[in-house]
């Protein structure tokens, strides 16, 4: 077979049987030439590529694929496992923590709790001992006070005595002189509740007087 023939099923076509094919199907030959050719231009730019490696490239791509390997290694340590397994346990408590977070940086809010805390921060190390002294002392007076209201007996009195100021402000009391106060003593209720009031004075007074002695 000659250049000018090719063979197609046992039977050679020169180069006008070709002309003829072309002359009928000058779509369908134009379609395979434009194949044809963008076929030849990927081989070519495939070709290219693979030739222009050159050995420095190839050392970094290598080098590179090194690196990648060795990151990943050190992702892999036990705190990022135990920070993966701690994220996947929790994953819809941290989306809404996250989501919290977010609404609070967005308002500005984030910003400050975070110059209040810092203000908090810097008054605790402003302390000195004689302040912290003074602060345990305080501490230690509103806990005897709290002891002492904890009281049946004085939880009752005080309940007792913040029960008449309510129902005396409800009943809208007016002035009495000398000679009302007179009559008034001889209520019953009212010479029990003058008795009560100089319970309360005379239990002031030892307090006061125990305190004395003791300082």
């Amino acid at each position: 077979m000659t250049g000018d023939e090719s063979e197609n099923g046992g039977e050679t076509l020169d180069r006008d049987d070709l002309e003829s094919i072309v002359a009928e199907n000058p779509e369908a030959v134009a379609a395979f030439v434009d194949r044809l050719d963008a076929v030849n231009e990927l081989l070519d730019v495939v070709a290219l590529g693979e030739g222009a490696l050159t050995d420095e490239m190839v050392v970094e791509l290598a080098g590179t694929a090194s690196t990648l390997a060795e990151s990943a290694d050190g992702l892999a340590t036990d705190e990022t496992v135990a920070l993966a397994e701690t994220v996947g346990g929790n994953g819809a408590e941290l989306q809404e923590a996250m989501e919290t977070l977010i609404t609070l940086q967005r308002s500005g809010t984030l910003d400050e709790l975070a110059e209040v805390a810092e203000v908090g921060s810097l008054a605790t190390a402003a302390l000195d001992d004689e302040m912290v002294r003074s602060l345990a002392g305080t501490g230690a007076a509103l806990g005897e006070v709290a002891d002492t209201a904890a009281d049946d007996d004085a939880r009752d009195g005080l309940k007792t005595l913040l029960a008449g100021v309510g129902t005396a402000q409800r009943s809208d009391p007016e002035p009495v002189g000398a000679l009302g106060l007179a009559r008034a003593v001889r209520d019953p209720e009212i010479r029990y509740g003058l008795g009560y009031v100089l319970a309360i004075s005379k239990a002031i007074g030892r307090e006061r007087a125990e305190s004395a002695d003791d300082a």
